[in-house]
């Protein structure tokens, strides 16, 4: 097994899996195990580093995107001077936007709608279990996400069991088009564009779609709204806007390209600081 190590200043485990963006890890000694499609990595930040033990390292260092400069990244984000930013990303500047698979980002975030977090999560395992391969790592059971043809095959009535509700035929229904359609081509669209496309897949809404641009495809100029972006843009923006997508605009317009890594932070921020 392989370990990297990394400046935990610009690399904190917990910030990074913690903020919203991922539903596929769990505590795990110091720190976490970590899933992705049919890898696995135990990840724990201690001191001044953190650390992933993995036998697939190369795709670990890929995934929590440890070739990007953060502290430029945060520094271009601190010169829009907004003040609740600013305290974001001086209390979690070790969060990264992770590079994650896209066919399972989709698949969760259209399970994530209108749900919360643990039941996500468990949605997500019981898809695992009964579709993924058992394996084990330092001693932990744990299954591989399953492919996209082995969703596509479940009945919808595999989803309604797991407690997906209303959102079973959407699994079934999109996991279908995937398979028939494959995602090379989604690869190389421009935000706009890959947006309206995703847009047309069942059950993906404006929100979904926002988050799946910029968790699957590293789109940093979208930014996802939800109920806690929206207390924030009232309570610390002073917003009027009651549509989401012209909150959405409103944010696009202030940060740019850099708008999706803004969103990761003031939305953590904001949710451990309520």
């Amino acid at each position: 097994m392989d370990c990297i190590s990394y400046d935990s200043q610009f690399f904190n485990i917990k910030d990074t899996l913690e903020c919203g963006q991922v539903f596929r890890f769990k505590p795990f000694k110091k720190g976490y195990l970590v899933c992705s499609e049919d890898k696995i990595c135990y990840a724990y930040t201690e001191g001044e580093h953190t650390f992933i033990q993995s036998d697939d390292c190369p795709y670990f260092y890929n995934y929590f995107d440890l070739a990007n400069d953060y502290k430029t990244i945060v520094e271009k984000i601190n010169a829009f001077n907004t003040p609740l930013l600013l305290k974001a990303t001086a209390s979690a500047k070790g969060l990264r936007l992770l590079n994650q698979s896209i066919t399972e980002t989709i698949i969760s975030f259209i399970i994530s709608q209108n749900n919360n977090i643990p039941r996500i999560k468990k949605i997500i395992e019981g898809i695992c279990k009964g579709l993924g391969e058992r394996k084990t790592f330092l001693g932990e059971e744990w299954y591989t996400f399953p492919s996209i043809e082995k969703i596509a095959d479940a009945p919808v009535e595999f989803y309604k069991n797991l407690g997906a509700g209303y959102r079973d035929a959407y699994i079934a229904h999109t996991a279908n088009r995937l398979r028939c359609e494959g995602v090379e081509h989604l690869k190389n669209l421009d935000t706009p564009t890959l947006r309206k496309v995703l847009l047309s897949y069942l059950g993906v809404g404006e929100k979904v779609a926002d988050c799946i641009a910029l968790f699957a495809f590293k789109k940093t100029d979208s930014f996802p709204v939800d109920t806690w972006i929206e207390k924030l843009y009232y309570q610390d923006f002073g917003g009027t806007e009651k549509v989401r997508s012209k909150i959405t605009r409103y944010f696009l317009d202030m940060f740019g390209e850099y708008s999706g890594y803004a969103q990761q932070y003031l939305f953590y921020y904001k949710r451990q600081n309520l």
